[in-house]
């Protein structure tokens, strides 16, 4: 397995290319735009729409459930045709051309329609834009470069929100109108994408035939092992939605419940470059091990916490270990996996991690109705505690030289 611990450098800001930063800001003005509109959809479609609780349920499901299966399909398209960014530009174009409709929409359905097709176009340009990064980039520099994206990815996620909340209070509560103006930076991104992104000479194009299904077959095994390291965290880290309760349970307005959002994204946007530069220069593994201690005192300061103030610290820690972590995952992808299959293995590591998080949201919510607040998070921990074991017995095994093939 690889790791950064040979690729040593004094300045990785300075060594990654344009096409780094540019994929930063085309995620930035995204994540603002789906953002500005997301924050507020649900209030929408019961004040305004009128829907039912169980609608919002299926709309956000069907939403997330499609963008893991065409991150699958995604990924292995770009491989196969040997293109990374015609994908790109035609899932962030989608994105962009689906937010008229939540501004257009007369009915739930026709929402649903909108977050369908916005689901399907973030689904189509994951894969091919993580795999375009590792492309990029040497193995060296790639925690810096999957850092900073995610870094300029999650200030949008944070920005989108605080932009909605000041745009509505400027206009009156005017939903419709806030849609419409969050298609200006979805435009925006396209137009960065397609005007400041150049898609790199691929070593072994033009030296091989299309890929086939059953190449996939020869992915190693070190990547099914950081596949299933990931897959662990996953169930460990359910939906956001369940730290929005636990603040509300001890006393957050419901005016107030984006600030448990805005906290732990900015924790993460302030983290995700640095810790993923210094992944370069340490051994990855090691750092994703201590970002599994660090989701454990997360979910031990969330199940007891007495208060708000308690509350908040196990967010920052939360959005702290999404910074050790997340930018970290995607270059071990981008490490294990030979470059004619770098967009397959990200679709196929995307994909199994949606259908964790649904599952392991589903157990947070039953333990939550069932036992209490303080299961779910002791659950939490309990899943962090195996993936951490099992990243430990992987150094114990690296140490001794047996490396996985």
């Amino acid at each position: 397995m690889t790791d950064g611990t040979s690729h040593q450098s004094t300045s990785s800001r300075a060594r990654l290319p344009r096409g780094i930063w540019a994929l930063g800001f085309v995620s930035l003005f995204m994540d603002i735009s789906s953002e500005m509109i997301h924050g507020l959809l649900p209030v929408f479609l019961i004040s305004v729409l009128g829907a039912s609780t169980a609608m919002v349920g299926l709309i956000e499901g069907v939403g997330e459930a499609t963008a893991s299966i065409s991150k699958l399909f995604s990924g292995w398209l770009s491989d196969r045709l040997g293109k990374r960014k015609v994908l790109a530009v035609f899932g962030y174009g989608l994105g962009a051309l689906s937010k008229p409709l939540f501004a257009l929409a007369p009915t739930a359905s026709l929402v649903l329609a909108a977050r369908f097709s916005d689901r399907i176009g973030k689904g189509i340009r994951g894969a091919p834009r993580d795999a375009m990064i590792g492309d990029m980039v040497a193995p060296g520099a790639r925690g810096a470069a999957y850092g900073l994206r995610q870094a300029l990815d999650t200030v949008g996620a944070f920005a989108g929100p605080l932009i909605a909340i000041a745009l509505m209070a400027a206009l009156h509560d005017d939903f419709r109108l806030v849609f419409w103006l969050a298609v200006i930076p979805g435009l925006v991104s396209v137009l960065v994408l397609v005007l400041g992104v150049s898609e790199p000479p691929r070593e072994d194009r033009g030296s091989r035939a299309p890929l086939k299904v059953s190449e996939t077959r020869t992915l190693s095994r070190a990547y099914w092992i950081v596949v299933g390291i990931g897959t662990m965290l996953t169930l460990a880290r359910f939906s956001e939605a369940f730290l929005i309760l636990r603040a509300q349970a001890v006393g957050l307005s419901l005016a107030l419940t984006p600030l448990v959002l805005v906290v732990m994204n900015v924790v993460y946007s302030l983290t995700a470059y640095p810790l993923g530069a210094l992944s370069d220069k340490v051994d990855r593994k090691l750092m994703l091990a201590l970002g599994f201690v660090v989701l454990i005192g997360a979910d031990l300061v969330l199940a007891v916490a007495p208060n708000l103030g308690v509350v908040m610290a196990g967010v920052a820690l939360w959005g702290l270990h999404m910074g050790m972590t997340q930018g970290l995952l995607s270059a071990l992808v981008a490490d294990e996996a030979p470059q004619h299959l770098r967009a397959t293995a990200f679709g196929v590591f995307n994909f199994v991690g949606g259908m964790a998080l649904l599952a392991a949201s589903l157990i947070a919510g039953v333990l939550w109705e069932v036992v209490g607040v303080y299961a779910t998070f002791l659950a939490g921990a309990a899943f962090t505690a195996v993936g951490l074991i099992g990243t430990a017995i992987l150094l114990w095994r690296q140490r001794k030289g047996v490396e996985p093939r």
